[in-house]
């Protein structure tokens, strides 16, 4: 075994992001998405893989769990060696893979956590057990900066319909009471012409973002991309009001970019690529 010795230190350093998630083996949701949204946004990914699903644009296929102490030995690895600016965490299977992540939080005080609470695949395939919904409630939703379900999700978590506009508000500081600090409720598939989202902030304050609805059919990892860019944002320094703001510029873009490309025979992935910026380096 080849020993390694500790390079010097510059003081300089990339802006680092850990996504713990699952592999979309069609590239288009999951680890491969982060990776690409991260790259895009100029920071340095890392993944730690919690599940391995066979899927494509039409539907997930199967599902194989990776066993939770593999899972531990990946962020104990990567944070050890490399060090965390920023977490994204996805598809979380298993009530042993949540406590993993949460411990994981506790043990290296890993700083701004975006939670996307993974349930449901663009395609309507389930993606978690119903068992794992209240351990992530109670283990990870006071450990993350800020949640960001979608309305199928949202309404999974509190147990009833979010039916319009006038429901987003007091959605989203239902989903605050569940112990997050903050709360991007995602409202895009209401019907309409325009898209609102709702964050609801620490302090008790609920902001509204819209954007024009974009017509397509390729909207596989919109919610994956748009977690992930947040925590981008926030390894580079912005606040959360301000992460959330540029991650959907940059999604909304990439949607549009990607709107009219054919890839694959059902719900095609954005163009996570088609503006990238430069790899930051941060000075230390």
């Amino acid at each position: 075994m080849t020993s390694l010795t500790p390079s010097p230190s510059t003081g300089r350093r990339y802006a680092r992001v850990l996504s713990i998630a699952g592999s979309d083996s069609g590239g288009g949701a999951g680890i491969q998405a982060d990776l690409k949204t991260f790259s895009a946004l100029g920071c340095y990914g890392m993944t730690a893989i919690t599940a391995i699903t066979a899927q494509n644009t039409c539907g997930v296929t199967g599902i194989h769990g990776i066993p939770p102490e593999m899972l531990k030995a990946q962020i104990d690895a990567v944070v050890q060696d490399i060090g965390v600016d920023a977490v994204k965490i996805g598809m979380l299977h298993s009530p042993e893979v949540v406590r993993v992540v949460a411990d994981a939080i506790r043990t290296y005080q890993l700083p701004h956590v975006v939670l996307d609470p993974v349930m449901v695949a663009t395609s309507g395939d389930r993606l978690i057990a119903q068992e794992t919904v209240a351990v992530l409630v109670r283990e990870l939703f006071p450990l993350a900066e800020v949640i960001t379900p979608n309305l199928d999700e949202a309404g999974w978590l509190l147990g009833r319909h979010i039916d319009g506009l006038d429901a987003l508000d007091e959605a989203a500081q239902a989903l605050r009471g569940l112990g997050a600090p903050a709360a991007l409720l995602k409202g895009g598939h209401l019907p309409g012409d325009w898209v609102v989202d709702v964050l609801a902030l620490p302090d008790g304050k609920c902001q509204r973002l819209s954007s024009q609805r974009i017509a397509t059919h390729n909207g596989h990892g919109t919610g994956c991309t748009l977690s992930s860019a947040i925590a981008a944002h926030l390894a580079l320094g912005a606040t959360l009001q301000q992460a959330v703001e540029r991650a959907r510029a940059y999604i909304l873009g990439a949607i549009a970019a990607g709107a009219d490309v054919q890839t694959g025979r059902g719900h095609g992935p954005l163009n996570h690529g088609y503006a990238p910026l430069a790899q930051r380096v941060l000075n230390t």
